[in-house]
């Protein structure tokens, strides 16, 4: 059977019954997902940091009110269901670090990184990775947010995010996984690359600005030129950074976009653009015809960091079942702030996209417990 890929302005829908789920079941989790809705208000610059600790940890990118919990599942490509307004453009939070890891590994494609584990000093000539310690500093961890990266970009010194507290409990409101997580004033010792795994914006942010640097573009182009308009995503979503984050490339004046929103900016989208992501994923990277990210690159993605097995490149995984207790461990997903979350069940060929949800982990096995 030929998989189905959704054309550009239309996206066939299955009758749940026909894709193997109980309908009835599958229209009670959304009911229940609606009442899951998180608690924090439609205002998300209250999620942003306001300058006591700094004075650029503060708002520096847009950032813009939220809608409702919304959500959709599709199955072996196909729309069965979805709730709330999908088609509104959100803020999405730490589900941008995805779309990070994505242009990534367009340069692990492309050659332009050889090896993930080569120092990014070799081919990032900003200044960036010129002190002993950064020196060491590989592509990898840089991915795996292993790097300890030391230094200020953007206004933002790397200290600012050292000690955040980010757990593995299942909600993702702000001050915990995937997102805005709260910030520690207990300032740690810096350790040696590799060896410390850390959820630090200032640190995915400097990731983002060395793939700039090897682009010699803006990441956004091509994010959109590459993947976005490949697969058929709208014209609706956009990329944003800071209003410190412009910097000179090839004596043009470009702005290099953040890796979250813990600052404000990073991707904006819909659902039905975040489940057409998920899908490139979900099919190995291939889009019909098109190998668009390597399988290679696809399985890298989702390989367990040593230090951290639920986190793979920029991805989270399901290795030890924080995300479900339903789906298998090799299912993965992006997760950002607020309940936003693109879930991949790979053995399933499931896709389930949720926004501003407050209890991701349950209304995620209540959908997939309700496959017949």
């Amino acid at each position: 059977m030929t998989d189905y890929y959704p054309d550009a302005d239309h996206w066939q829908h299955l009758d749940p019954a026909a894709a193997g789920f109980d309908d009835e079941r599958l229209t009670d989790s959304f009911a229940y997902a609606i009442t899951q809705e998180i608690t924090t208000s439609q205002d998300l610059t209250e999620m942003i940091p306001t300058g006591q600790r700094h004075p650029y940890d503060r708002q520096l990118g847009p950032i813009k009110d939220r809608s409702t919990a919304a959500g959709l599942v599709a199955k072996n490509g196909y729309l069965i269901g979805q709730f709330g307004p999908v088609d509104s453009t959100e803020v999405t939070f730490s589900c941008s670090k995805s779309y990070l890891s994505a242009t990534a590994g367009l340069a692990f494609d492309d050659g332009l990184i050889d090896d993930l584990d080569q120092p990014v000093a070799e081919s990032v000539h900003d200044g960036g990775f010129d002190s002993p310690h950064n020196a060491q500093i590989t592509w990898r961890q840089l991915l795996q947010q292993t790097s300890e990266w030391e230094g200020e970009l953007f206004g933002l010194p790397d200290w600012i995010d050292r000690g955040r507290q980010v757990n593995s409990t299942p909600g993702m409101e702000a001050g915990t996984i995937g997102g805005s997580a709260a910030a520690s004033d207990n300032h740690r010792d810096l350790q040696a690359p590799g060896t410390f795994w850390e959820y630090n914006d200032v640190r995915v942010n400097r990731a983002s600005l060395s793939l700039l640097r090897l682009y010699g573009a803006p990441l956004p182009q091509i994010l959109k030129s590459r993947i976005m308009d490949p697969i058929g995503a709208s014209q609706t979503w956009d990329w944003h950074g800071y209003e410190t984050s412009w910097v000179e490339e090839k004596g043009q004046r470009v702005q290099s976009v953040s890796g979250g929103a813990h600052w404000g900016g990073g991707v904006w989208i819909d659902s039905y653009d975040h489940a057409r992501f998920g899908l490139l994923f979900l099919r190995g990277g291939r889009w019909r015809d098109a190998q668009i990210l390597s399988e290679n690159w696809i399985a890298q993605t989702t390989v367990p960091c040593d230090i951290n097995p639920e986190y793979g490149l920029l991805w989270w995984l399901n290795h030890q079942h924080s995300m479900s207790d339903l789906a298998c461990e090799k299912s993965f997903a992006a997760r950002g702030a607020g309940g936003n979350i693109i879930f991949i069940e790979p053995e399933k060929d499931i896709i389930i996209v949720l926004r501003w949800c407050g209890n991701p982990k349950g209304v995620i096995d209540r959908i997939l417990g309700s496959a017949v």
